[in-house]
C-alpha cells in the first residue's frame, strides 16, 4: 500500500506550527514527511539541533522523514556517502539526492548500515536509474520520486512524468509524485506558484491531484509539496487516496428524479468490457432497478461528459447508467441526468473497461 505525505520546512517557520500541522497529517493517516537540508547556510551543529527536533517529533507519531540533500552539502557539513551516520542521527528514513552521483556511489549508499533510503530524482529522463542498477544495489533502500516545481509552466509534461515514471516501474522500484495544496503558503525557496510535479496539476482541487495520478498506476506514494495545507484538504486527499475506487465529481441536473439520482450516487458502477467510442457504460442500474420508473425529461443534444440514464422509451435499456465520452445525437430515449464536473472529465481517460468507479455528488 502507498503512502501518503506532507512537506515541512523548518527555517521557514516555526516547531510549533510544524508540530500542529504534523499531528493533524498523522490523523489523517499521513505517513511520509519530506523536508530540505539544501538552503543551510549556518553550521552542522545548529542545523542537527533545528531539525533533529522536528524529525524526533514526526518519528514519535511513526512517520517517515525524507531529507533533500545535493552533493555540496555533503562537503559542506563534512560529510561522505560513505558514511550516512549524520542523518541516522539525525532520525531521518531516508535521504533524497536532489543531484546524483555517477551511479556506483547511489549503489553503495543503498547498502549502508542504518538501512537509511536513499531516494533519487525521477524527473530527469535519463539512463540514471539503469545506471544505478548495473552496480547491485540494494533495491529495498532505492525510492525514487519526482521533482516538484515552484514557477508556473515550468513543471513535467506529461508524457515525460509517463517516460520517466517507467522506467522506475521496470525495477519494482518505489515512486512519489507531489501534489500543490491551494492552502499553502510557502516551500522551500522564496518564490512558489505551488509546488507540484505535474504542470496539469498546478491550478486542480487537490483531490482531483491524487485521482489522476493513482489512475495512472505508475506512482505508489503521494506527497504535498507546499506548506500548510488545510485540514479540508488532507482529508479531500486521504478521501481520494484511501478510496478503495475512483469517484468521480458529478453536477446533477435540476431536473434529476430520485430514481435517478439512486442510480448514480448509491452503487459502484463498472465499466463495460465491451467498450464504445462513444460512451462509457455501467449496465447493472437497469438489471438492480428494472421495476423503477424512468420517464423521459432533459433529452436535450449529449456533449462529452453528460451523464445518461436511458429512459422507458429504450425498452430493455431502461435504468442502464452511462457516460457520454463523445458528442451524440438524442432522439428522446436517453436523459441527461447531470455531468462530470468539468475539472475532472479528463479522468474519463483514465477509466479502463472492466474498472470499478463510483459517482459523487457536487453543487
Amino acid at each position: 500500500m502507498g503512502k501518503l505525505g506532507i512537506s515541512i520546512y523548518p527555517e521557514r517557520s516555526t516547531y510549533e506550527k510544524d508540530k500542529a500541522y504534523l499531528d493533524l497529517a498523522h490523523q489523517y493517516g499521513f505517513k511520509r514527511v519530506f523536508t530540505s537540508l539544501l538552503q543551510i547556510t549556518e553550521d552542522k551543529e545548529k542545523v542537527l539541533a533545528d531539525f533533529k527536533k522536528v524529525v524526533d517529533y514526526a518519528n514519535a507519531l511513526n512517520m517517515e522523514v525524507m531529507v533533500d540533500i545535493n552533493p555540496d552539502l555533503f562537503a559542506q557539513l563534512e560529510i561522505s556517502y560513505d558514511d550516512l551516520s549524520f542523518f541516522d542521527e539525525m532520525g531521518a528514513y531516508g535521504v533524497r539526492l536532489d543531484l546524483g552521483f555517477t551511479g556506483a556511489e547511489e549503489a553503495r549508499m543503498t547498502r549502508n548500515p542504518y538501512n537509511i533510503k536513499i531516494e533519487i530524482n525521477m524527473s530527469q529522463g535519463t539512463s540514471y536509474v539503469d545506471n544505478i542498477m548495473a552496480y547491485s544495489p540494494n533495491t529495498e533502500n532505492l525510492l525514487g520520486s519526482h521533482n516538484f516545481y515552484p514557477h508556473r509552466y515550468t513543471g513535467l509534461e506529461y508524457n515525460h512524468f509517463v517516460a520517466c515514471s517507467e522506467k522506475f516501474r521496470k525495477y519494482n522500484l518505489n515512486t512519489m509524485a507531489f501534489v500543490n495544496s491551494h492552502a499553502a503558503t510557502f516551500g522551500p525557496w522564496p518564490t512558489q506558484d505551488g509546488l507540484c510535479s505535474l504542470e496539469d496539476h498546478r491550478d486542480l482541487a487537490i483531490g482531483t491531484q491524487v485521482k489522476h495520478l493513482l489512475l495512472t498506476g505508475l506512482i505508489d506514494d503521494i506527497s504535498i509539496g507546499n506548506a500548510y495545507a488545510s485540514e479540508e484538504e488532507l482529508k479531500a486527499m486521504a478521501e481520494a487516496f484511501y478510496s478503495p475506487y475512483p469517484a468521480l465529481k458529478v453536477v446533477p441536473e435540476a431536473s434529476i428524479t430520485e430514481n435517478e439520482r439512486i442510480c448514480l450516487f448509491d452503487n459502484r458502477h463498472s465499466y463495460r468490457g465491451d467498450r464504445s467510442a462513444y460512451m462509457l457504460r455501467s449496465t447493472m442500474t437497469r438489471v438492480i432497478y428494472k421495476d423503477k420508473e424512468f420517464p423521459p425529461h432533459t433529452t436535450r443534444d449529449i456533449v462529452r461528459g453528460d451523464v445518461l440514464i436511458d429512459n422507458v422509451g429504450y425498452g430493455q435499456y431502461k435504468g442502464e447508467t452511462q457516460i457520454a465520452l463523445k458528442a451524440m445525437k438524442n432522439d428522446g430515449r436517453v436523459n441527461v441526468v447531470g455531468h462530470i464536473s468539468p475539472d475532472e472529465q479528463f479522468l474519463l481517460d483514465y477509466l479502463k473497461p472492466w474498472s470499478s468507479f463510483k459517482l459523487v455528488e457536487v453543487k
